[in-house]
């Protein structure tokens, strides 16, 4: 054990008295479900089902929403096999059942009855006591962590048992690794050990490399593997005949610091386009309320998706859960946020696998490739303001010829690259020890 891990280690144990206060306080805020804090503490109260069992953490949305089709994919290639999916956030949580089609209620239990080969359960913090209690508990065959799950205890625990286990989509940006090389030996010691890597792009796989990584698989991205979001048809069907022949534009994923620019622009091209109507689709649905108050300031008159209020007037906010693909299907294009403000932007590849143009602003660091190929064959615009963004609007809707080349290039470049699904879970699958194989 490093001397950083030893300390990490030293420092959550003498947190872990203190950390159900906290966690209490966070589910006051809405940030954790009060019925299930004790899976936080590593507690289990479902049982762990005979056979096979291969758990997969997946921290939040982004990392669940790319893991949903392995997920599929696994089920129907080892039906014998039970999947445990352990999230750390409520949106993540309430992401799986509305994705998957399930019945269930996440913020009262885990399990779901039209799917028993699925367990979800929150994720218990990085505390050694635990975590210890949670792998007692459900006694994983193998184990995989989504994108960049790099908990010191947590995955030290998993490897002294002799745990196989995946990083899968693994993703280290540079900000990520400069913090990881001030703790070279400890980042070494945890990448070194996974059985296998399977990095999203060749620059992460450098990354990866240069801190200790040594099993890579090729290089892909398993956003590119997903398949276009869902939507109800008859919905969609209903609300377009409400819209009628009014434009509609979509702004979807939204940040703090950016409604504020995505009305603006909204303001300045109703000027060109009197019934230009907007769906606004906040990151985090939880900001409804507060996203519908700065476009009453604005002088708007939203109506909110949560509240069962139909797209009537220019702004209509999509406060729900698991519905961007009906957004994307009733607009002729959408901007992507966390692009504006510097949270490293949202997966634009969303609305381009259903051909609709794609506006980004200049923080896009997180889908940095994919970025740099929507924008070089067109599909993708880059916007800096909201002028900029009203201008994009503009030609939206003024300019067809430009609208459809452009969604069909978003279309070809987002086309479901399935090899990259096939190989993640071809790797999962191989790390299920031979003898527990039905």
């Amino acid at each position: 054990m490093t001397a950083a891990a030893t300390l990490w280690r030293l420092a959550a144990s003498a947190a872990a008295p203190l950390l159900p206060a906290w966690l209490a306080i966070r589910a006051a805020r809405g940030k954790e479900f009060p019925a299930r804090l004790r899976e936080r503490r590593g507690d289990s109260p479902l049982p762990r089902p005979d056979g096979p069992l291969l758990w997969i953490h997946a921290a939040s949305v982004g990392e669940t929403q790319s893991i949903l089709p392995v997920l599929s994919r696994l089920r129907a290639t080892r039906p014998d096999l039970t999947i445990l999916l352990t999230t750390a956030t409520v949106t993540s949580a309430r992401l799986i059942p509305a994705r998957l089609g399930l019945a269930g209620d996440p913020a009262q239990s885990g399990a779901f009855a039209d799917a028993p080969w699925l367990i979800h359960q929150v994720a218990p913090l990085d505390v050694p006591a635990w975590i210890a209690r949670f792998l007692d508990h459900w006694r994983p065959d193998a184990a995989a962590f989504v994108e960049s799950e790099l908990w010191p205890n947590l995955l030290g625990a998993v490897f002294a048992r002799g745990i196989p286990a995946a990083l899968v989509n693994a993703r280290l940006s540079p900000r990520s690794a400069a913090r990881w090389r001030r703790a070279r030996s400890l980042a070494a010691t945890l990448l070194g050990r996974f059985a296998v890597v399977l990095p999203q792009s060749t620059a992460d796989a450098a990354r990866l490399i240069e801190l200790g990584a040594l099993s890579l698989g090729p290089a892909g991205n398993l956003k590119f593997a997903a398949p276009p979001l869902p939507a109800e048809e008859s919905e969609r069907t209903r609300l377009s005949t409400l819209f009628g022949t009014a434009p509609v534009w979509v702004a979807a994923s939204t940040h703090p610091g950016e409604e504020e620019q995505v009305l603006a622009a909204h303001a300045l091209a109703r000027r060109a386009i009197p019934d230009l109507r907007l769906i606004l689709a906040p990151r985090h649905p939880e900001r409804g309320a507060e996203v519908a108050a700065l476009a009453r300031a604005r002088g708007f008159a939203p109506t909110r998706r949560s509240l069962g209020e139909d797209p009537t007037t220019p702004v209509w906010v999509l406060d729900s859960l698991g519905e961007l693909g009906l957004a994307y299907r009733l607009g002729l294009g959408a901007f992507v946020g966390g692009s504006l403000v510097p949270k490293g932007g949202q997966n634009p590849l969303e609305p381009a696998r259903l051909g609709r143009p794609v506006a980004l602003g200049p923080h896009t660091e997180h889908f940095a490739e994919i970025v740099l190929g929507l924008l070089a064959t067109g599909a993708a615009s880059q916007v800096h303001d909201a002028a900029s963004l009203a201008a994009w609007v503009g030609r939206l809707v003024g300019d067809s010829p430009w609208r459809e080349a452009s969604g069909k290039a978003a279309a070809a470049f987002a086309a479901p690259h399935q090899r990259v699904l096939d190989r993640t879970v071809e790797a999962l699958l191989r790390l299920i020890p031979r003898e527990t194989e039905g």
